[in-house]
């Protein structure tokens, strides 16, 4: 486990899937992350690379070979190599490597990087391509965070305040996972959507280009809250377990594949593409209050 500090945030991050684990805001004295309880979903933060959701069948093709890969891609379960560190930020690198390659056959370098700014936890993805051919990706965050957050307040007295009024579907799921041909409505001229348990008994919430940067969890019934900021993220998935006490804000560069998906990776919905010795980077970050 790794540790970051500075005068109001205490953070931790695991090697492993360069998982963000735990958001201690030491003036508040709230932990702001979900706990991990194995019961309802034993992540916290799972990064998303080198897809995100699910693909048709868990297969793709790539210059007509198929190739398999488990929902939100390998990331998640490798041991990433810490490359740089100081006492409030961290870059922790994953490369292409000869288990990668037989199920995601191209060569890259993947950098995870969180820096803490005051109450502020900055989170950035770089990916290179180090090899010679165009590099297919997506890539997403997940992190989850708790609610209720102070004790003698329940999930429902909490809402999601979203930066700007928005009239926007959701994109529903199929029963593995793939996203339905036709949306429901979700949001009409609104920035506040109340949380309540059975708004994810049907699985996320799948949007596409939001108009908001930035989603806050809160409540009538506290000051304390999280604000969740991102640009450049086309899609976004908001989720929690069936009865569970957290809310997933998920800022993603890419999204499942749809029910009518030829599989067929370089005209995957969200896709990004570099070229040869190309970079991409985004950022997201969290602000706990």
């Amino acid at each position: 486990m790794y540790q970051l500090s500075n005068d109001q945030l205490d953070v931790s991050i695991t090697a492993k899937g360069a998982e963000l684990q735990n958001i201690y805001n030491k003036v508040t004295r709230l932990e702001y992350m979900w706990n991990g309880d194995p019961a309802f979903w034993s992540k916290k933060s799972p990064v998303l690379f080198p897809i995100v959701g699910g693909l048709k069948n868990n297969t793709y093709q790539y210059l007509g070979v198929n190739y398999t890969l488990n929902r939100h891609g390998f990331a998640r379960e490798k041991e990433f190599t810490v490359t740089a560190q100081t006492s409030d930020s961290i870059v922790f690198t994953l490369e292409a490597d000869e288990d990668s390659v037989k199920v995601y056959p191209f060569l890259f370098r993947f950098s995870v990087i969180y820096q803490l700014f005051e109450n502020q936890l900055s989170v950035a993805y770089l990916v290179e391509n180090t090899g010679k051919e165009t590099l297919y990706f997506s890539v997403g965050a997940h992190p989850a965070f708790a609610v209720p957050l102070v004790n003698g307040t329940a999930f429902s007295d909490y809402h999601l305040l979203f930066s700007e009024k928005e009239t926007t579907a959701k994109w529903p799921l199929s029963a593995d996972g793939l996203i339905q041909s036709s949306p429901l409505d979700l949001l009409l001229n609104t920035n506040t959507l109340p949380l309540t348990k059975p708004l994810f008994y049907n699985d996320a919430l799948v949007c596409k280009h939001l108009i908001s940067n930035s989603i806050s969890i809160v409540s009538d019934k506290t000051s304390h809250g999280v604000r969740v900021q991102f640009n450049g993220f086309p899609y976004m998935g908001i989720w929690s377990a069936k009865n569970a006490d957290f809310v997933c804000i998920e800022p993603w560069c890419g999204i499942a594949d749809s029910v009518e998906s030829s599989g067929d990776i370089t005209q995957k919905e969200g896709i990004n593409i570099l070229s040869a010795n190309g970079q991409f980077t985004r950022s997201w970050s969290v602000e706990v209050f």
